[in-house]
């Protein structure tokens, strides 16, 4: 259900001890919905995109700013891997418990044998605050960049800090 989905998040986050805002809007399924309802909401907005390569045993969670284009096949190649394309609903539910539209860094919650590799455009490093789905897309959450990377280091997952 979304709202324990939801709850899930906020509990983990309290028990990391970082704090956050909470920005409620109407359902938002891409980016340009959601421009929409973030004027005045501080940070850098993201897009996060679930991805598989070719065989299908690798999956990425590649987080990237709102405003930059993503080249899968460029990424495939910094990373080493084959093909890159877009996951389907079937494992976007079975590795981050989430749907489309859903996607996000605290998808890995549900991630319990960290087997999504997490890629972050390196330009975002320099954000103070980065903004994320609560694991339903009818709200943003604000957090510091530096409780991210806490987050991150919490989860256990590999993460990749790339230029693209």
């Amino acid at each position: 259900m979304p709202e324990e989905r939801e709850q899930k998040v906020y509990e983990a986050l309290e028990n990391l001890g970082i704090s956050y805002v909470r920005h409620e809007h109407p359902p938002v399924y891409t980016v340009e919905q959601a421009l929409l309802h973030w004027k005045g909401i501080e940070g850098a907005h993201c897009k996060n995109l679930f991805v598989r390569n070719k065989k299908g045993n690798r999956h990425y969670l590649i987080i990237a700013e709102h405003l930059k284009k993503v080249d899968l096949q460029a990424l495939a190649k910094i990373l080493h891997d084959d093909r890159l394309s877009f996951a389907s609903d079937e494992r976007l539910k079975r590795y981050l418990g989430l749907s489309a539209g859903e996607v996000s860094v605290f998808g890995l919650l549900q991630d319990k044998g960290q087997e999504v590799i997490v890629v972050i455009d390196a330009g975002l490093q320099k954000e103070k605050f980065i903004n994320f789905h609560p694991n339903v897309n009818i709200a943003t959450l604000t957090i510091a960049y530096a409780d991210f990377e806490k987050f991150l280091a919490w989860r256990g997952n590999s993460v990749r800090a790339l230029e693209f």
